[in-house]
């Protein structure tokens, strides 16, 4: 069995996307469908830079999306994949789940793009500038994470947000509280911890109002059944019901990424095989997770067409 895995925040970079739309019609077709429906030349913030503007949060969540799409079109229009035939389960990390539900058709590239353009939007504002953080732990587990957290609190929100792999766990919270839990690591028998550049506390309850906003932005969205069942970043299992995809995303914005579990959970149903599009992010966390897994990540036109002759 094979999953279809696309990247979250931080995939980002200037020239992303400039190779494929050079070598490729449908890619391009792509990015200038991503730019109507933003009325915003975002392929050539991608392209061009700088790489401040391309790492705000409201611009780099449709430009992850667009790239891995963009490949994804690629290999569809000019190999001859299909999705359905070749795939078991989609998944994505963070923003990378919507992505995931355009690549299933269960949204359309237009609101793909303008429902992540919002979420961007409504996650960088629902902290003033400097009242939040993140950190990463590097050798840290769940257990040691979520205890660290605690003891760092101290009154102030201080919560584990993606469970990316044995090794690595991400907090999120008040900025006090983040640097407490960095400057307690070695306590807590955690190697690092390590303040991530970031510019709100994604996936904790400080995301409140970006969620209320997701919540008034997917309710009016057309969202069909997807043609492959979606791994839900706050389940950790797949779903394929609109009504609840639509609730998923909704706590997902304040709620866990659950990606360890999740792909923990994919190889406990038979996945052996999993493709990263857009990325080369996910795949390591997989080897991690999976380690007898086979990873696959395509973002060039030769892993393109390595990939579609190993399918």
């Amino acid at each position: 069995m094979r999953a279809f895995l696309f990247p979250g925040q931080g995939s980002q970079s200037v020239g992303m996307g400039k190779a494929l739309a050079d070598a490729s019609p449908a890619a391009k077709m792509l990015f200038q469908e991503v730019d109507d429906a933003l009325s915003h030349h975002l392929f050539r913030l991608m392209v061009e830079g700088p790489d401040d503007r391309l790492t705000l949060t409201e611009n780099a969540q449709p430009a992850i999306m667009a790239n891995a799409i963009a490949t994804l079109r690629v290999m569809e229009k000019e190999g001859g994949l299909s999705l359905a035939d070749k795939g078991d389960y989609v998944a994505g990390h963070s923003l990378g789940e919507y992505t995931a539900l355009c690549a299933a058709e269960a949204l359309d590239v237009a609101t793909t793009a303008r429902l992540l353009k919002r979420r961007g939007y409504a996650m960088q504002e629902a902290v003033p500038v400097g009242e939040g953080a993140m950190a990463a732990l590097l050798g840290a587990d769940i257990e040691k994470a979520q205890a660290l957290s605690e003891a760092a609190a101290q009154g102030e929100v201080c919560a584990v947000a993606n469970d990316n792999d044995p090794s690595q766990v991400v907090i999120s919270g008040h900025r006090g509280a983040i640097e407490r839990a960095v400057a307690l690591v070695k306590e807590h028998g955690i190697k690092r911890g390590l303040m991530l550049p970031v510019s709100a506390p994604f996936h904790c309850e400080l995301m409140q109002p970006a969620a209320e906003a997701m919540d008034a932005a997917l309710a009016n969205a057309a969202l069909a059944t997807p043609l492959l069942p979606v791994y839900a970043n706050v389940l950790a299992a797949p779903i394929a019901d609109p009504q609840e995809i639509k609730a998923r995303l909704v706590e997902q914005v304040t709620g866990r990424v659950r990606w360890r579990e999740s792909v923990a959970a994919m190889w406990d149903a038979g996945v052996t095989e999993f493709v990263e599009v857009g990325g080369k992010v996910l795949g390591p966390m997989v080897k991690r997770i999976a380690p007898d897994a086979t990873v696959r990540s395509i973002v060039t036109m030769d892993d393109i067409e390595a990939a579609l002759a190993a399918f």
